[in-house]
């Protein structure tokens, strides 16, 4: 291998290093993934509960957290997935509704009387994606989005630039031999 191929995988390497960082879930994703978790089971349980009437209720109430939530989810794909970001969210949304979908059918008929409680507390639920994401999180929802949750250090800003320069300099090495 040529010392050139080495130096441009090197520089390559060093510089996707910041795509790997993006793949983790900053603390507002983190809140919508778990707020679109919330209205995807309760869509869920509408369908099989005949709970529809809630189900829109729900809707109404939350619709400015629901919207916030769906942007939010869409923000991370495009950061995350970039042109591949609209085909990733709609998997993740199908994902996320198959998965709760599998949910009820492993409970059986137990499925609605056990869900049906969930619609009473997400619609006390005080209106803030904040409190919607907690009644998810409390509710021990199903959310396959499979992404780690970014440390205390990492932010969207920081994790999209590349890190300061303390990378070792790459030098432009010369394969042809000396004369």
């Amino acid at each position: 291998m040529s010392s050139r191929f080495l130096a441009a995988g090197l520089a390559a390497a060093l510089f996707a290093a910041p795509a790997v960082a993006q793949t983790c879930v900053q603390p507002a994703e983190k809140a919508a993934f778990d707020v679109r978790a919330l209205q995807s089971q309760l869509m869920v349980a509408a369908l099989s509960c005949g709970q529809e009437d809630q189900y829109n209720t729900f809707v109404n109430r939350y619709k400015s957290e629901l919207g916030g939530a769906y942007r939010g989810i869409n923000a991370h794909y495009r950061r995350t997935a970039g042109a591949r970001g609209q085909s990733s969210l709609d998997g993740y949304i199908t994902q996320l509704a198959n998965a709760q979908s599998q949910d009820g059918i492993r409970q059986g008929s137990n499925f609605c009387r056990n869900v049906a409680p969930l619609f009473t507390v997400a619609l006390a639920a005080p209106a803030t994606s904040e409190a919607l994401a907690t009644v998810a999180v409390q509710n021990n929802l199903s959310n396959p989005h499979g992404r780690s949750e970014c440390g205390p250090s990492s932010t969207p800003a920081a994790a999209s630039r590349p890190a300061p320069e303390r990378r070792p300099a790459v030098r432009q090495v010369s394969t042809r031999p000396s004369r």
